[in-house]
């Protein structure tokens, strides 16, 4: 699920660095006059929204991400087109068809620097980096007017109740991207615990480190499955590349000390502050400097990522595993298939010694974004195709037109009497099917959703009988946990483009710090060499580069 995600960005990221780096300082070459004010008083608009359909019907140009086409559709003739035509009134042309994800990234690349025209509609990854570069282009509008005056209600009330979704989209004061809505605390920290080891030695949930340090010497010392102390190392953790990460990080620990690693958090004065240079880090430190040597946590860590670190608990050398609510999906299943017995379950993340708790939250509540063209003949169009999709396919009504789906024999049909949506029971299943915006999500539903489940309720809407359908209870009861400790969660409040320094210095830091870490971690250095991190953190760049993170902060949460 998230992870996908990540994957994702991080490559879209990757490969835009170097474009960064010589791309000078943003904004420069942006035409100051680009504004969303074509299309926002048009009356072939207006009557467009108020009938729910363009009459006669529009054309425009797209970017539509890697397909599947079944039951003789092609990419000019379709499902998803048919029903933009006859619902919408809006029909594709000179559409781009990027045959996969890179080769969309290298396309948009080539665009850019050719000065190539771009389609109406430009999809976006969640990319600050990016951002710019199409900002700077001068070939996107800002969509001030545009999203105040077509924005449905669904979408409004999601970014004035988080207005950060705005930041990475924010130029001058202006706006430029419109938000595609995911799902919120998706990829919030929870632990996950053997619990027929927790049953077998009659433990309670951890309240505090302390207890879970208990936890862990009894699942080293103790182990229930009859494993020597050698062959257990309770807490599978990555030190590889983050430790602020997806799977197997400890955003957790470090929260237990008040502040949150590798993110810009905001200190009591309401600036921003890089989180590995905070006193409570020193703290989070000591502690795991302490479980390497208790052998809590495998020597063999810092050569771990994300997927390796899961190994360990999946195998059944572990017995913690810090993760998201959908460890379920993946990589539960593994545990049960190579340890015969084994149960699993979700607990909330414990506090510290002064009663501190955090994690990180860095989903608001956006998967991706798009952008309008200036030269666009109806900028508003996507405004009118998104709100449907949200309106009506986000969360339908029973007996509704999409009550089990987008479209029968695609992403779902009836099989032996009962409608379903199990890709492998429909010959021909959609694996990617062609929404414009990707599929749409209210952002709170899914949790509320698991909450609902999980607290017993039956489900009655089709969105509800799908979760129940499709999520397994421990990940049901692992969104109550989620919800539980909602008020913990530490945002990532710096998400625009690197700043002017970064570029520069930004990896030598990033260097010094893995490594610091890692050596203070494994015991090659005393636990004060913190102290001389940060010392050098600040002179070579860092105080610069805190200066230029809150300059940015302030102009784009300036109200």
């Amino acid at each position: 699920m998230g992870r996908f995600k990540k994957s994702l960005m991080l490559l879209v990221i990757i490969a835009l660095v170097t474009i960064t780096a010589c791309n000078g300082k943003s904004g420069e070459n942006v035409e100051k006059d680009n504004t969303a004010s074509n299309g926002v008083s048009g009356s072939e608009a207006d009557a467009a929204f108020a009938k729910g359909k363009y009459e006669p019907a529009i054309e425009i140009s797209t970017v539509m991400m890697p397909r599947e086409y079944t039951q003789g559709d092609t990419k000019e003739n379709n499902i998803h087109d048919r029903w933009m035509l006859e619902t919408l009134g809006i029909k594709h042309k000179d559409t781009w068809y990027p045959a996969s994800d890179d080769q969309y990234r290298q396309k948009l690349q080539l665009a850019i620097a050719s000065g190539e025209k771009m389609p109406d509609f430009v999809t976006v990854p969640t990319n600050a980096v990016l951002t710019n570069q199409l900002i700077d282009s001068g070939q996107f509008i800002a969509i001030d007017e545009l999203f105040d005056k077509y924005a449905n209600q669904i979408l409004k009330d999601h970014v004035t109740a988080n207005p950060e979704v705005w930041y990475p989209f924010t130029r001058d004061g202006k706006k430029y991207n419109l938000p595609i809505l995911e799902y919120t605390d998706n990829d919030d920290t929870l632990l996950w615990l053997r619990e027929d080891w927790m049953e077998k030695l009659n433990l309670q949930a951890p309240k505090t480190i302390a207890d879970l340090e208990n936890i862990m010497d009894k699942f080293k010392n103790e182990n229930p499955d009859g494993l020597a102390p050698k062959d257990v190392f309770p807490l599978a953790i990555s030190l590889k590349n983050n430790t602020n990460t997806w799977m197997g990080g400890l955003d957790w620990l470090f929260g237990a000390y008040g502040t949150i690693q590798e993110q810009w958090n905001k200190d009591a004065d309401g600036n921003l502050e890089y989180g590995s240079i905070n006193p409570g880090a020193k703290q989070a430190l000591a502690k795991l400097q302490e479980w390497m040597d208790k052998g809590y946590i495998h020597a063999d860590s810092a050569l771990w990522d994300e997927g390796k670190s899961a190994e360990s608990w999946t195998k059944g050398a572990a017995g913690i595993l810090p993760g998201a609510n959908w460890v379920p999906d993946w990589p539960a299943p593994d545990l049960l298939k190579n340890v015969p017995g084994s149960k699993y379950k979700a607990y909330p993340v414990p506090a510290g010694p002064d009663g501190l708790i955090g994690t990180k939250w860095q989903n608001s509540g956006v998967n991706a974004s798009i952008m309008i063209n200036k030269d666009a003949e109806h900028p508003e169009a996507i405004f009118l195709y998104y709100n449907y999709l949200l309106d009506n396919l986000a969360n339908p009504p029973v007996g509704g037109e999409f009550e089990f789906g987008f479209a029968q024999g695609y992403d779902w049909d009836m099989i032996d009497g009962q409608p379903t949506s199990d890709k492998d029971k429909i010959k021909g299943f959609f694996d990617k099917f062609p929404y414009l915006t990707g599929p749409a999500r209210i952002p709170n539903l899914y949790m509320k959703t698991l909450v609902k489940l999980a607290d017993g309720e039956e489900p009655v809407t089709p969105y509800e009988k799908q979760m129940a359908q499709f999520r397994k209870p421990e990940n049901w009861y692992a969104g109550k946990v989620v919800m539980s400790q909602l008020d913990i969660r530490k945002q990532n409040y710096f998400t625009g483009a690197a700043t002017s320094t970064m570029i520069s210095k930004w990896n030598l830091l990033r260097q010094s710090e893995m490594e610091t870490f890692n050596k203070i971690i494994y015991g090659q250095l005393p636990v004060d060499a913190f102290d001389q991190f940060v010392t050098n953190w600040n002179s070579n760049g860092g105080e610069q580069i805190t200066k230029e993170v809150n300059e940015w902060f302030k102009a784009v949460s300036a109200k």
